[in-house]
């Protein structure tokens, strides 16, 4: 079953470049990751400190192995200091 996730994150103002430094430095190490789908980072353009990433994995054992990846391990002990919120819009799992 693939999974889908959509995570929205909030820059703080000011942070908004930096936010984004730090979520497209996710994009290519996780596209070649083994069970990765899709990986895309998008900005909203009417709200430039709102950002949604979009990942698609092959299975749930994908999705902890790229949790348990370096890459991963820096952008989650890095990201808090620029980003006012976070939260995951939807987890879907498909058959």
């Amino acid at each position: 079953m693939t999974i889908t996730k959509r995570v929205t994150f909030i820059a703080k103002e000011g942070d908004e470049a930096k936010m984004k430094e730090l979520l497209t430095a996710m994009v290519i190490p996780s596209k070649a990751e083994d069970g990765c789908i899709l990986y895309d980072i998008y900005q909203y353009e009417n709200n430039p400190r709102k950002f949604m990433a979009v990942e698609t994995w092959r299975d749930e054992v994908a999705l902890d192995g790229h949790k348990a990846s370096a890459h991963y391990a820096v952008y989650k002990s890095s990201y808090e200091p620029f980003c006012d919120s976070k939260y995951s819009d939807e987890l879907e799992i498909l058959g």
